[in-house]
């Protein structure tokens, strides 16, 4: 990990760049690697259509090259709000990728073809559904996938039997993302401008940890720290700042990171660092953070900075790879390597 406060300027020899022929935003990486140790990254588009596209790449770290397989590309409905692929680390014959938009989809990546496997659809009426805003894949369950809607509900479901296992009005207005923290509790925030934690033991009550200072300022994504879970990071809408919680120490932050330039779109924490958390936004920037014990009254620097093209839409923080950070930015997809 790089520890400098000066911005790193990226060389040939640690970032790789992903041409696409229209906007991105979804993005997967794969847990596992293929039969020739390549990795697998999953594309979506971002076209303000029906039509769009998810088009599988290949990876290769020792040549730093990324390949697509047109054999490895179908047409989505919409364009998908996120992807996922799922999280064993288990070496197997095919991968598994999921995707939101209208629906919940489950789709089979073999070496060189794409089947679909199920539509997962909770709607009471044929005619309408209510889009999935995003979805989390439970790493310690993973026959669950928990959705959230702008319906005000988040959805789990097993996906083994392709049944309902609860839904929940989640929040008083649409919900924008959710995370999995244990087996049975995820995390959700809303429009309404709260973070809630929800226990699927006790679905009656939730606990609120956050509240938007300016009342109804959305919160819009959500990343609860895989490495020690009394933390989570959020982002507000039109902000520059990341919002760090400690759940033990509810509605105040821990800690804010201001130096981003504009708002911030995009959140990971590291996969193998509980004190790293990267963040992307409109300023172009992709900026690394070490998180200290006591934050300093000047406010915490990014210890990496990464520039951009353009705005940074979406991040991802490979946990196969944690030296690789990929982010997506208009037509691009651009791995760094940190």
């Amino acid at each position: 990990m790089e520890n400098s406060t000066q911005e790193s300027h990226l060389r040939p020899d640690n970032s790789v760049t992903y041409d696409s022929p229209y906007p991105m935003y979804a993005m997967a990486l794969s847990s596992t690697q293929t039969r020739n140790r390549h990795h697998r990254i999953a594309v979506g588009s971002l076209i303000e259509e029906f039509s769009n596209r998810v088009d599988l790449l290949s990876f290769d770290p020792e040549t730093l090259t990324l390949n697509s397989q047109p054999s490895l590309s179908f047409d989505h409905p919409y364009p998908p709000t996120k992807l996922m692929f799922h999280p064993s680390t288990l070496q197997k014959s095919s991968d598994v990728l999921a995707s939101s938009g209208d629906y919940l989809r489950l789709w089979e990546v073999r070496d060189n073809s794409i089947e679909p496997i199920s539509v997962l659809n909770n709607s009471k009426t044929s005619e309408f559904c209510a889009p999935l805003t995003s979805f989390d894949w439970n790493e310690i369950e993973p026959r669950r996938i928990g959705t959230s809607s702008i319906d005000t509900t988040c959805t789990i479901w097993d996906i083994d039997k392709g049944v309902v296992e609860t839904q929940l009005i989640a929040h008083d207005k649409e919900v924008y993302d959710i995370a999995w923290g244990e087996a049975r509790v995820f995390a959700s925030v809303s429009a309404d401008g709260s973070v809630r934690i929800f226990d699927l033991r006790d679905k009656e009550h939730s606990t609120i940890i956050y509240e938007s200072p300016q009342p109804d300022t959305p919160l819009l994504r959500l990343a609860w720290n895989k490495q020690d879970l009394r933390y989570m990071a959020t982002i507000l809408m039109d902000s520059n700042k990341v919002v760090i919680l400690d759940i033990r120490s509810p509605s105040i932050p821990v800690a804010e990171l201001e130096r981003h330039r504009a708002g911030v779109n995009a959140i990971a924490w590291a996969p193998q660092s509980y004190r790293h958390i990267c963040s992307a936004g409109d300023d172009s920037q992709a900026l690394i953070w070490e998180l200290p014990t006591v934050a300093g009254p000047n406010g915490i620097d990014p210890i990496s900075m990464f520039s951009a093209g353009s705005e940074i839409n979406q991040l991802q923080w490979s946990a196969a790879q944690p030296d690789w950070i990929a982010i997506a930015f208009s037509n691009k997809m651009q791995l760094l390597k940190v």
